[in-house]
């Protein structure tokens, strides 16, 4: 009697192959963090928590901020530069299932990092800065976006088939960090916009602005430039750009990081 041949299981994913996804995952991790929490929601953003000057200082936290994405980027090159190699050394791909595996490690691996370092180590930032109970925001955000994502690549296969989805696999992940993005202003309550206008602007240059926008000013910072008016439509925002706006925090692409601003 023939007794049939069991198909040969696939080879271990080879180190650089690992390494590679799990930088993409820690890298889609981190830009979703900083789009999220500091331009869309704008909870916080990177060094919201220093003590001093530095902490209401515009330019130094946009920088920070910029600094901090500009990192992201260089570990997302970096996976991208791993699995070249990986593929030009003949390496296994890796199946659908194994690469959404290493991209949710590396994921919630950057939530788990961020929580323990920048919040309760160091002290750089907590996820609600004017929240009276910031720990449990703390717990709550790392509950879900650092744990839940490391129990669920515990229970997926760690092995598979061939990689017919690898894209679809990280991408997917990306998505869904996206779509859940998109839905940011619908939980952040936001009830005004941040507006930087041109330095060497006139004030009532400045104030004809903010009416032509069919907004009205609430209060204005200390250096004459930083206004917060009351939201305003997608035309509005058209025209305080067109009049002389820098920045205007309901664009969150150009300028999510201006929430620190608010009054009171």
């Amino acid at each position: 009697m023939a007794i049939a041949a069991s198909a040969p299981r696939p080879a271990r994913l080879d180190g650089t192959t690992r390494a590679g996804w799990l930088f993409v995952g820690f890298s889609v991790g981190g830009f979703f963090d900083g789009i999220v929490l500091h331009q869309i929601l704008q909870w916080h953003h990177l060094l919201s928590g220093l003590d001093g000057p530095a902490g209401s200082d515009l330019p130094f936290q946009i920088m920070a901020d910029g600094l901090f994405h500009l990192v992201m980027y260089l570990v997302a090159l970096a996976g991208a530069v791993l699995l070249v190699m990986a593929r030009a050394s003949g390496a296994r791909g890796g199946s659908t299932s194994e690469i959404l595996r290493l991209v949710l490690i590396g994921f919630g691996s950057w939530h788990v990092t961020d929580a323990v370092l920048s919040h309760w180590l160091l002290g750089l930032h907590r996820i609600r800065m004017d929240s009276d109970t910031p720990l449990a925001w703390d717990i709550g955000w790392l509950v879900v976006f650092g744990i839940a994502p490391l129990v669920l690549a515990a229970i997926l296969p760690h092995r598979g088939g061939p990689s017919r989805g690898a894209a679809a696999a990280a991408a997917s992940v990306a998505l869904t960090a996206g779509l859940i993005a998109a839905a940011g202003p619908r939980f952040s309550g936001q009830q005004e916009t941040i507006v930087v206008f041109r330095p060497g602007m006139s004030e009532p240059a400045m104030m004809q602005a903010v009416l032509a926008a069919g907004s009205r000013l609430k209060w204005t910072g200390a250096g004459g430039t930083v206004w917060g008016v009351e939201t305003v439509s997608w035309s509005g925002l058209a025209t305080l750009h067109r009049r002389g706006a820098l920045l205007v925090s309901s664009t969150p692409v150009l300028a999510g990081c201006l929430a620190w601003t608010r009054s009171g």
